[in-house]
C-alpha cells in the first residue's frame, strides 16, 4: 500500500513539473512549430525516462526504427505505461512526434499534461470534432517535415493478450497524408507490471518494431506482425 501510494504521489509530482516545462514551449511567443514539437518531444522523453528509472524498468527493443520521418506508429494499448515505454524508445532514436489522444483524457484532472506537452485531442462523437482533428493532423505534417504520428489504432486499452478491432482513425489518417505505418508491439502486460512497480531487480519489457507497412490492410498485416513477434518474444507467453 505504501508503496503504490509514493509511486503515485512520485508521477503526479514530476507530472506537475513538466506540465510547467510543456508550457514554456507551448506558449513560446517566438518557437517555430518544429522546434516546439521537436522540444516538447525531448521533454516527453525526460519525464517517460525518469519514471521509468524510479520503478526500475528497462526497455528492450526488437527491431529497428526507420530513420525516416512522416511516420504513423501503431502501437497495441494496455496500460498507461504504454506511452512511456514508446517514448523511452522515441527518446533515444532522436525522433520528434504527436500522440493521438481522446478528447476525455484532456477534460481529466491531470487534462494540461496532454494539453501542452505535444498531443492532438480527438472527440469520437462529434462530426464537426473529427473534422478538425484530421485537419489539425494535416497541417502539423505540412507544416513539419520531421514529424510522426503515435497512435493506438485500438482507441482504448485491451485486458486481453491480443489486439481489439482496429477503429478507423490510423488507416485514415495514413491515407489521406501518404504516411507509411510502423507496427509496433508491446509484449507484455504494462498493467500488471505498473501495479507491481517499483521493483528490486530491473523489470525488462520487449517492445517490438515491425517492418513499414502500407494502410490498405492495417490490421490483417499488424495481426501477422504481432504473432510473429510473440513467437520471438518471452514476456507475454
Amino acid at each position: 500500500m505504501i508503496k503504490t501510494i509514493l509511486k503515485y504521489l512520485y508521477m503526479v509530482k514530476l507530472g506537475f513539473k513538466y506540465i510547467h516545462i510543456y508550457k514554456k514551449t507551448f506558449f513560446h511567443p517566438f518557437i517555430s512549430q518544429k522546434a516546439a514539437y521537436k522540444q516538447l518531444s525531448i521533454d516527453r522523453g525526460k519525464y517517460s525516462n525518469s519514471v521509468l528509472n524510479y520503478l526500475n524498468i528497462e526497455v528492450k527493443q526488437i527491431g529497428q526504427l526507420p530513420q525516416k520521418d512522416h511516420v504513423l506508429y501503431a502501437i497495441n494499448h494496455r496500460s498507461l505505461l504504454d506511452i512511456i515505454v514508446m517514448e523511452n524508445i522515441f527518446s533515444k532514436h532522436d525522433k520528434s512526434g504527436v500522440w493521438i489522444a481522446k478528447q476525455e483524457l484532456f477534460d481529466a484532472i491531470y487534462g494540461d499534461f496532454f494539453r501542452y506537452s505535444g498531443c492532438i485531442s480527438v472527440d469520437l462523437e462529434g462530426g464537426k470534432g473529427l473534422l478538425n482533428f484530421f485537419k489539425s493532423i494535416k497541417t502539423a505534417l505540412k507544416k513539419v517535415n520531421n514529424l510522426n504520428i503515435y497512435i493506438f489504432p485500438e482507441g482504448e486499452r485491451n485486458k486481453d493478450d491480443g489486439i481489439m478491432k482496429f477503429q478507423s482513425g490510423a488507416q485514415k489518417i495514413a491515407k489521406s497524408n501518404k504516411l507509411d505505418i510502423v507496427p509496433v508491439f508491446i509484449n507484455d502486460k504494462l498493467e500488471d507490471i505498473f501495479q507491481q512497480a517499483p521493483f528490486e531487480t530491473t523489470k525488462t519489457i520487449e517492445v517490438h518494431i515491425g517492418n513499414i507497412i502500407k494502410h490498405n490492410n492495417l490490421e490483417e498485416d499488424y495481426i501477422k506482425f504481432m504473432q510473429d513477434a510473440k513467437n520471438k518474444g518471452g514476456n507475454d507467453g
